[in-house]
């Protein structure tokens, strides 16, 4: 059994969470008419804003992102992308939008070849070009109705007259700050103005964050939002800010990249059909490819549909193996088959196969199976090499749902946490180039499915989910931030809803689980914030059963929407109109500043 309580995130976590925390978990929030969940309460806040003065889950969603990259900085912004599942209650209809970065037209497959990891991720050949403006713009212009001027004021108001720096921020500063030799040689934060605006010097030679608290006002970005509301995302991929975000990249203080004002003119989002699957009788719909999200959602709890569950509770030694045991064979196949679809053939249907799910379901044991090889799910998809590396990433989620009854799940991310570290125009530059492949090749020459081509996007974890009753009505809107753990946090939160009857908060406060194809992890229980729990008698009750065990914290940011009856359903000719009878029972993860708006 690991312990890991002393590096990266877990550093973050021990210094947000101190031991003195109350002993009452978090209780979820119930509205009756709309609800926002976001990770910040200003971002919240603003959304649930707009939903008050009659605007739609899309209008909602623009302010909430505008804010989140101010005040949320680490995690999503302007500069980098995002994906978005949405119901359109008008017309029954769900599709998602595509907007993750993409790669440049000069970008070659071996792009990161013999490039250390640590200098990759900071510096100019980590830059994609960004999508989260123009999904913005996008979702708007097909789903919202209030002007698109006016979805901007929440965020030019905290920016002009100035917020609160939170520990979430100030703690990663510190964090990644720590990283470097020295306050001199800076390799994050090496940007000059990220780091005015993030850090100061402590006058002995050495730097910190800024205390949280520490008001910050951003000028530039007021800028930025102006032009947005001004000129739309045009306003962002042609002229002064396109020229700023190249010149950037370009001239990158580690590494230059090869991004150029075309690459940014030529970005668009794709709108794509939502991956949807069945599991025991609710319709779970996600993003699929170049998301890995949807379809190892669907493997896990489509592997796990082949057990009863009904006899055991979250926390039970058996759940957990079963869990883990399904992740592990998710991962395998995530690891060989997935990746940009507009570039390889993914087997999406065959991947997601009854059929084939319990094949894989019957490979499981009483006893940790070890490193799960790939199946050979039905259908077509390309000969490709593995790419089993598990980054992290600083991501954000927002799940909306508004009083005519549209529902927004958007997992929004700029990779980080930070991003690159470069500033442009009051908002941070992403790195998700460098959740490609490295290697675009094995031993033998067989091409990776997720290796860096011109104009392709990186396969992503990110996992945003609306899962449907069985009369078709939404029923729970998820998502999480957390890298390639999103996947495990969302299926969780899924089994833990549907399985066990949880409400969206008490499904956040579970202690996580989960298996990437390596070790087993659970998470150390955190005093108000997770149901407590002896992770060191559950790690001893699995290492019995041959698992590898590691006992961390885990940062995720689950923000869950579970829409319930009032009352009864009325069975007359009489009906009245369902969203009357709805309560909204929403959950915000604590482990990050997660709060639920709405009326």
């Amino acid at each position: 059994m690991k312990f890991r309580i002393l590096t990266g995130m877990t550093m973050l976590a021990m210094l947000l969470y101190p031991l003195s925390w109350a002993d009452e978990v978090p209780q979820a929030v119930v509205k009756t008419k709309e609800m926002v969940v976001s990770a910040n309460p200003l971002a919240s806040e603003a959304g649930a804003e707009i939903l008050r003065k009659g605007g739609t889950a899309a209008d909602a969603m623009v302010a909430v992102q505008a804010v989140l990259g101010l005040v949320e900085p680490q995690s999503s912004g302007l500069g980098g992308g995002a994906f978005v599942v949405y119901y359109d209650a008008r017309t029954g209809e769900t599709t998602t939008i595509d907007a993750r970065e993409k790669a440049p037209a000069t970008a070659t497959e071996d792009r990161f070849v013999g490039v250390d990891f640590g200098y990759a991720w900071q510096s100019g050949l980590s830059v994609g070009v960004p999508g989260t403006p123009r999904m913005m713009e996008y979702v708007h212009r097909k789903f919202g109705q209030k002007k698109w001027g006016q979805l901007f004021a929440a965020a030019e108001k905290l920016a002009s007259k100035g917020f609160p720096m939170t520990e979430q921020t100030s703690a990663e500063v510190d964090m990644l700050l720590a990283f470097n030799p020295s306050c001199d040689l800076r390799l994050t934060f090496r940007d000059p103005a990220a780091f005015e605006y993030f850090a100061e010097h402590d006058g002995m030679g050495g730097c910190s964050a800024k205390a949280p608290g520490t008001i910050i006002k951003n000028p530039d970005y007021v800028k930025t939002l102006n032009t947005l509301a001004k000129h739309g995302a045009d306003g962002f991929y042609y002229g002064e800010i396109a020229e700023n975000i190249a010149a950037a990249v370009q001239g990158d203080l580690s590494i230059g990249g090869d991004m150029t004002v075309e690459d940014l003119a030529d970005y668009d989002v794709v709108e794509r059909p939502p991956v949807c699957f069945a599991y025991r009788g609710h319709n779970v719909c996600g993003m699929g490819p170049p998301s890995s999200g949807a379809i190892a959602v669907g493997q896990i709890l489509g592997i796990l549909e082949n057990f009863d569950l009904g006899d055991l509770s979250p926390l039970d030694v058996e759940t957990v193996h079963l869990f883990s045991q399904a992740g592990r064979l998710a991962f395998a196949d995530r690891s060989l088959y997935v990746g940009d679809s507009d570039f390889v053939t993914v087997p999406v249907n065959g991947m997601l196969d009854k059929t084939y799910l319990a094949e894989r379901a019957a490979l499981i044991g009483d006893m940790d199976m070890g490193q799960a090889s790939a199946g050979t799910p039905p259908g077509d998809f390309d000969p490709a090499a593995p790419d089993s590396t598990a980054k992290n990433s600083g991501t954000s989620h927002v799940s909306i749902v508004d009083r005519w009854g549209n529902a927004l799940s958007m997992t929004t991310s700029i990779e980080g946490p930070f991003g690159n570290g470069v500033m442009v125009n009051g908002f941070l530059l992403n790195n998700q180039l460098t959740d490609f492949s490295f290697e675009p090749f094995d031993s033998n020459g067989i091409p990776v499915a997720n290796r860096v081509q011109p104009g392709k996007r990186p396969r992503s974890s990110m996992s945003p989910t609306i899962v449907f009753d069985e009369q078709g009505d939404v029923e729970i809107v998820t998502g999480s931030p957390g890298g390639s753990r999103i996947i495990g946090y969302v299926a969780q939160s899924v089994m833990n809803m549907i399985d066990f009857g949880l409400d969206p908060q008490q499904a956040i406060n579970v202690p996580h689980y989960m298996n990437r194809n390596g070790p087993t992890e659970i998470e150390m229980p955190i005093p108000g914030i997770t149901l407590d729990y002896d992770s060191a008698a559950m790690a001893a009750a699995l290492e019995d059963r041959g698992h590898n065990v590691e006992v961390s914290f885990q940062n995720s940011g689950l923000a869950i929407i579970q829409t319930r009856e009032n009352h009864p359903r009325k069975r007359n000719n009489g009906q009245c109109n369902k969203r009357d009878k709805m309560v909204l029972v929403g959950g915000a993860d604590l482990r990050r500043d997660g709060t639920a708006s709405g009326k």
